[in-house]
């Protein structure tokens, strides 16, 4: 599915199921300290129900599902979806292609780590206003975190984004 934004690319159409196989293979770096801030705060858990918007490959719900909840993840990119689906068989999560604008609620929790290089400034997430007309913003934490990367990981997570 081709997008188009003009902030990017200068409005040039891309895919993110391009890259999906890319994204698959180099895009689950969150470290163990990442999932404990979010159970840390009694989220994703047993008796939870949880909607990732724009889950990519599914790499929350994979790797948060061993705490319980019930995991749904969206994302515009059917490939993506593709590769969730394959990335979590055996788990009882369900993935679903279509827009973030066609969902009306649930309980979301959104993650967009904001990347910078070493002694670089954490930038703030900016929450997109089409999120704050239909959901509530019910907490908003930023923090470093230490990811490790391969020569091989790195170059593969440049590749896919």
């Amino acid at each position: 599915m081709n997008i188009t934004n003009n902030n990017i690319d200068s409005g040039k159409a891309f895919d993110w199921g391009k890259t999906s196989a890319d994204y698959a293979r180099f895009r689950d770096i969150y470290p163990q300290e990442f999932y404990d801030k979010i159970i840390n705060r009694q989220l994703c858990i047993s008796g939870q129900s949880v909607l990732d918007v724009g889950t990519g490959t599914g790499v929350l719900p994979r790797n948060m599902y061993r705490f319980g909840a019930k995991w749904t993840g969206t994302d515009i990119s059917e490939n993506q979806i593709g590769q969730a689906k394959i990335l979590s068989k055996g788990m009882n999560i369900d993935y679903y292609a279509f827009p973030t604008e066609t969902i009306d609620e649930a309980l979301v929790l959104k993650y967009n780590p904001q990347w910078s290089g070493a002694g670089e400034t954490i930038r703030p997430i900016d929450i997109p206003d089409c999120y704050k007309e239909k959901f509530e913003l019910v907490y908003h934490e930023e923090y470093p975190l230490k990811v490790h990367f391969t020569r091989e990981s790195r170059n593969g997570r440049m590749k896919a984004c």
